[in-house]
């Protein structure tokens, strides 16, 4: 079995090079994943076994095998310790072993604390966030609004300035983990026998517990409390458009980081218009007679006012009319600063019955207009 064939290496390759070639190829072949192959993941574990270890290299290049051990690698597996080609267990692969070979996780974090590199711990829980829905008119939306919002949530408890415990009383050494924060597990996997460092149970990886917990949170630092906060809608704001209170949100557990609050602006259908990005649409009825004679149409405006206009001469009904800066205000800017347009959908309202007089004048009307 050629070792160097296995990891894709030349004979020439450094222990870093054996080392990247091992973990490219046991991520791509590990069983638990989509294309692997156990078989192609044994061998590359049992090369690199060989090759990971200087004395058993030295052998395999000089006699092409290794003679302290099993036939094939023998001694260290791919993370040290055990005989044999896999550690000299003797047990069948157990692909359970490992949830995810994506980044060797736990596994390096074993060794990692042997090295002296730890990572950073966190305590205790963050906050939740929250999302809540904030209710608006159109008009509201126009024009702008301030709000006060008051919302039950998770605060940090008053009585132990969200600690959880009794400040005066103070705290003490764990006795589970001995003050580290940190407790060791033994595992034996496919890999042979490991230790992982877990964060304490018991003091949540703080590496002291309180002598006396706080009887108004029962410890978790955090009680059902009552928010309150004040804030500017701007003008032109859209719907579902979501604004952020950082710090506003579920408080965190023993003095931990406070979740932040997104409130969801939600516009109510209106009566008369209908929003579509910054403009407004809107329908109006008019009477057939008043657009032959060109007379003006007074039309409502989301401000509360009115504006009149005019239908443009050989206009085809069957389209709209579009009026210039009567939309919404373009969020962010000033009113100055730049608005969508109302558009017009027209109705016409034909007569129900017409006189022989009125008909006459229209037969008249008509020739004048062919």
């Amino acid at each position: 079995m050629d070792y160097y064939k296995i990891l894709g290496i030349n004979k020439g390759a450094s222990d870093d090079d054996i080392k990247k070639a091992f973990r490219k190829l046991a991520h791509k072949y590990h069983p638990d994943k989509a294309g692997g192959d156990e078989k192609k993941f044994k061998e590359i574990a049992e090369a690199y076994a060989v090759l990971s270890d200087k004395k058993k290299r030295e052998q395999y290049d000089k006699y092409g095998r290794v003679f302290d051990g099993a036939p094939g690698a023998g001694g260290a597996g791919p993370f040290g310790g055990g005989a044999g080609p896999f550690g000299g267990f003797g047990v069948e692969f157990d692909p359970s072993a490992f949830s995810d070979f994506g980044d060797l996780g736990d596994i390096f974090d074993a060794f990692f604390e042997g090295m002296g590199v730890r990572q950073k711990r966190r305590v205790y829980h963050r906050g939740s966030d929250v999302e809540m829905v904030q209710g608006i008119t159109l008009e509201e939306a126009f024009f702008g609004i301030k709000k006060e919002i008051k919302y039950k949530i998770n605060v940090a408890c008053d009585k132990c300035s969200g600690k959880g415990y009794d400040v005066k009383e103070g705290l003490e050494k764990c006795a589970t983990c001995a003050g580290r924060g940190e407790i060791k597990e033994a595992r034996s996997t496919f890999f042979g026998n490991f230790t992982q460092v877990k964060q304490c149970k018991e003091c949540f990886g703080a590496g002291e517990i309180p002598k006396k917990v706080c009887s108004n949170c029962k410890g978790i630092g955090k009680i059902i409390g009552e928010r309150k906060i004040n804030f500017e809608i701007l003008p032109g704001v859209m719907d579902g458009q979501i604004i952020k209170f950082q710090g506003m949100g579920e408080a965190g557990e023993r003095g931990a980081e406070v979740g932040d609050l997104y409130a969801r602006i939600s516009i109510k259908p209106h009566q008369v218009f209908k929003r579509q990005g910054n403009d407004l649409f809107v329908k109006k009825e008019v009477k057939f007679v008043d657009v032959l004679l060109g007379e003006k149409i007074s039309l409502p405006t989301i401000d509360g006012k009115k504006i009149d206009i005019e239908i443009p001469e050989n206009f085809d009904l069957k389209e709209s009319l579009s009026i210039p800066k009567q939309g919404m205000p373009i969020f962010g800017s000033s009113f100055g600063g730049g608005r969508g347009n109302l558009i017009v959908e027209l109705k016409i309202k034909t007569p129900k019955k017409i006189s022989a007089k009125a008909k006459e004048i229209l037969e008249k009307i008509k020739k004048e207009i062919d």
